[in-house]
């Protein structure tokens, strides 16, 4: 009976170094509900498992369903090979150079198919710090739990049985929220050094706490990001920052020493004092959406990560007789060419930032039909967002973001009344400047905030 009673609580335990024979958990035990597995990802091991292969679902879906939340992403593994699988469905693409991987679509509802990688990677081609650049050896299911990245996602859930298969102790991690790296920390890292961002991200966003030997050399091996090609980085940020956990993970990163030197953004995030108040707003209120289930837009969210390196920039141009509007349109420029190198950024959340930039100026100017204008902008609500967040940090007067607040709301003669009492603001001073410079085209100065866009 006690034997029985600890084997549920914690899950019986292979004999030391042994992790090719898993621990099998039945319903009773692992108490996953099958109501939170998604019917397409039952339909795909279903399907795999009637042509003869195994199927299993695996990784953080398997790791949330023991934690009794919903998975956003149900991934697959199988012995199937990526080309057996595409025979399959009819719907499927392989995808991927350094792993082969196949994408199996219904709808809108995508999928992603695993075969169980080989244990052994020491003929795959690295480069000279150790990290693999291509590996598609195919082998064993406990080699594929092996190479898995921590043990809470070496896990592998079998819907039709409904068992839980665990070759590395994860069921007992995820009961003491633990994080802990499957194999030796360091090669794990030399592996894939985006590991490093991995282990701040799941334990941020599980609020779990990582295992000792997991953590003692990450601030060492920092470093290792920089030989990453920008564009993973960048794609393993965007999840960081986006994951509804942002400023737990920022916490975590300054706390595990990785944010200092490794990413000149978060330098930028974690060490601007006049920005910092700015920046846990933005941040609070993403991940306020995410838990909302709400949108949230990349472009936003790293406009205003950069914004107060803009307004340095910004205000350094006016003060060197600069007009505010070009002046703006340098100092984004001067920003977006130093960060998109580092970042990798998209074109597509480039222009995003710097159309929720250029509209800032615009919103100080609440005379005559500049108002209206604003209003028919693609990016009026983000641009106004953006706008309240600088005056709920302080940065302008919060009157500016209260008024349009009430001119968004209101009807024809609601907006008419608000135009004609509205008061001066010390934050129409540019518009005082330009009979100065008449020598530069003043018509052209008049309508350059018109036409930013």
């Amino acid at each position: 009976m006690i034997k029985k009673f600890i084997r549920r609580i914690l899950g019986t335990k292979q004999k030391t170094g042994d992790h090719t024979q898993p621990v099998t958990l039945t319903a009773q035990e692992h108490r996953i509900d099958p109501k939170l597995v998604s019917a397409n990802a039952i339909r795909v091991t279903s399907t795999l498992q009637e042509a003869g292969f195994k199927a299993f679902l695996v990784g953080g879906a398997v790791r949330d369903l023991l934690l009794g939340v919903k998975p956003k992403d149900f991934d697959i593994a199988t012995n199937a090979t990526p080309e057996q699988v595409k025979k399959l469905f009819r719907r499927a693409f392989i995808i991927g150079k350094r792993f082969q991987i196949v994408h199996v679509m219904f709808g809108q509802d995508l999928l992603e198919v695993t075969t169980f990688r080989g244990s052994s990677s020491d003929g795959a081609p690295k480069d000279e710090h150790g990290r693999v650049l291509r590996d598609n050896t195919f082998g064993e299911q406990h080699e594929d739990a092996l190479r898995r990245d921590f043990t809470i996602n070496a896990m592998y859930y079998d819907p039709a049985t409904q068992t839980v298969l665990d070759y590395h102790g994860g069921i007992a991690d995820i009961r003491t929220r633990t994080l802990r790296i499957i194999g030796v920390p360091e090669a794990r890292y030399r592996e894939d050094p985006v590991r490093l961002l991995r282990v701040v991200r799941f334990a941020a966003k599980l609020n779990f706490a990582i295992a000792p030997d997991t953590s003692a050399p990450i601030a060492v091996m920092a470093p290792l990001i920089n030989n990453v090609p920008t564009a993973r980085v960048f794609d393993e940020m965007l999840k960081l920052l986006m994951s509804g956990h942002a400023l737990a993970c920022l916490q975590q990163l300054r706390k595990e020493g990785l944010h200092h030197g490794l990413l000149p953004l978060l330098d930028v995030v974690l060490e601007q004092p006049l920005g910092e108040k700015f920046v846990r707003l933005a941040l609070a209120s993403t991940d306020e959406r995410v838990k909302q289930g709400k949108p949230v837009s990349p472009g936003f969210l790293f406009a205003s990560l950069l914004w107060h390196q803009v307004l340095e920039k910004w205000n350094a141009y006016q003060a060197a007789g600069e007009y505010p509007i070009p002046a703006l349109h340098l100092a984004a420029d001067d920003v977006l060419n130093t960060q998109t190198d580092k970042l990798a950024l998209q074109r597509k959340i480039a222009s995003d930032m710097r159309d929720i930039w250029a509209m800032q100026p615009r919103f100080d100017r609440r005379v005559g039909k500049t108002p209206y204008k604003l209003l028919e902008h693609l990016r009026l609500r983000a641009g106004y967002d953006f706008l309240l967040l600088r005056c709920a940090s302080g940065e302008i007067d919060s009157e500016i973001g209260e008024w349009w607040t009430a001119f968004i709301a209101a009807d024809g003669p609601g907006r008419e009344e608000l135009l004609a009492k509205k008061p001066a603001t010390a934050n129409e001073a540019p518009a005082k400047k330009r009979p100065r410079r008449r020598s530069r085209a003043r018509k052209p100065a008049a309508g350059a905030a018109g036409t930013s866009e």
